[in-house]
C-alpha cells in the first residue's frame, strides 16, 4: 500500500498582546504602537545585577509559559513586522527551549492597512444624512460593512484576503512542503485579528473552495490562538515542481480563541496601565516615586 511522503504540519495562529491603540480604539492597521502596560505583570521577579523588579508583558508572557508548561514546542516562529506583534512574537520564544526555533518577520503579515483612517479614532456607524466624504472632513472613520469597502489610500477585506493567499505560498507552503524531510512541523503565527481571520479561510478554502468559514466569527482575544492542521493529501512523488495552487490539502481548524492562559491575569486600569510597555524601563519603583527614565 502506497503512504504519503507527506506529514501533516501545525499552525498556531496567534493574536499579539494588547496595545496602546487597542485601548484607544483607534484604527490601528499599519500605525505602529507598542504593547500597553494593561495586562502587565507588576513585581515580576527576576535576577538582574541591577534591578530588583521588573515590569513584564503579562499576557504574552502567559502565553509564551504556558506553552513551555504544555510541552508545545514550535519550530520555526513567524511574526508580523510590527512592533506589537513582533514583541509578543519575541517573549514567546524566549519561552521556547534551547535551540530557539527561528524568527521570521514579514510584511506580508501585517494587519490590514487602513490608509487616512490610521490612527483615528473609530466609530460603529454613519451619521444620518452625512456622506463618507463628510465624516472623514470631520475625522469620523465609521465601520465599512462591505468586503470591497476601504479608505481611500487603505485596503479592502478583500485586498487582504489577497495577501493573505500570498502569505500562504510564500511563508506557510514552504514548511508544508518541509514535511517530506522533517517528522515535526509546528509553526507560530503571530499576526493580527482581522488578518489572522481572512489567512485562516484562506487556508480553508484551499481545501473547501469559496467558503468563508469564519466570516461570522468575533475577534480573537489579545494573545488569543487558533490552531489549524494542514495535510497534503496522498501525494506519491516529490511535489517541489508543481505550483502550491494546484496542491490538494486538507485543512482542519482545532481550535479557536484559546486564551485559558489569561484566565488568573487581573488587567491594570488606569495610571501606567495605559502607557506603552518600555523594556528599557526597568524599574517599577521609578513610576511611583516620579522619577523618569534617562534611557
Amino acid at each position: 500500500m502506497l503512504t504519503s511522503r507527506y506529514k501533516m504540519v501545525t499552525f498556531t495562529f496567534i493574536r499579539h498582546g494588547q496595545s496602546t491603540d487597542n485601548i484607544k480604539k483607534a484604527w490601528a492597521g499599519w500605525k505602529d504602537a507598542p504593547l500597553s502596560n494593561h495586562g502587565m505583570k507588576v513585581g515580576t521577579r527576576h535576577y538582574q545585577p541591577s534591578y530588583n523588579w521588573l515590569i513584564t508583558p503579562q499576557q504574552a508572557t502567559s502565553l509564551g509559559k504556558w506553552f513551555s508548561d504544555n510541552e508545545v514546542h514550535f519550530t520555526a516562529i513567524l511574526s508580523s513586522n510590527l512592533d506589537r506583534a513582533a514583541t509578543t512574537a519575541e517573549i514567546i520564544l524566549n519561552h521556547q527551549p534551547e535551540p530557539h526555533p527561528p524568527h521570521v518577520k514579514s510584511l506580508l503579515l501585517r494587519e490590514q492597512y487602513f490608509g487616512i483612517a490610521e490612527g483615528k479614532p473609530w466609530s460603529k456607524r454613519l451619521h444620518n444624512g452625512s456622506s463618507l466624504e463628510e465624516h472623514y472632513e470631520q475625522g469620523i472613520f465609521p465601520h465599512l460593512p462591505r468586503r470591497s469597502d476601504r479608505f481611500p489610500g487603505g485596503e479592502s477585506r478583500d485586498d487582504l484576503a489577497a495577501r493573505a493567499e500570498r502569505a500562504i505560498d510564500e511563508l506557510l507552503m514552504p514548511h508544508i512542503l518541509s514535511t517530506e524531510e522533517q517528522e515535526y512541523v509546528h509553526i507560530a503565527v503571530i499576526s493580527h485579528g482581522l488578518f489572522i481571520r481572512e489567512i485562516v479561510n484562506a487556508l480553508y478554502r484551499r481545501e473547501f473552495g469559496k467558503e468563508r468559514l469564519l466570516e461570522n466569527y468575533r475577534g480573537l482575544s489579545n494573545t488569543g490562538w487558533t490552531r489549524v492542521i494542514v495535510e497534503v493529501k496522498n501525494p506519491q512523488h516529490s511535489l517541489k515542481s508543481i505550483s502550491p495552487l494546484n496542491l490538494d490539502l486538507s485543512v482542519r481548524i482545532t481550535d479557536f480563541n484559546k486564551h485559558e492562559h489569561l484566565n488568573n491575569l487581573v488587567r491594570q486600569r488606569g495610571g501606567i496601565g495605559s502607557l506603552a510597555h518600555d523594556p528599557k524601563q526597568k524599574d517599577i519603583r521609578g513610576f511611583f516615586a516620579g522619577a523618569t527614565s534617562k534611557s
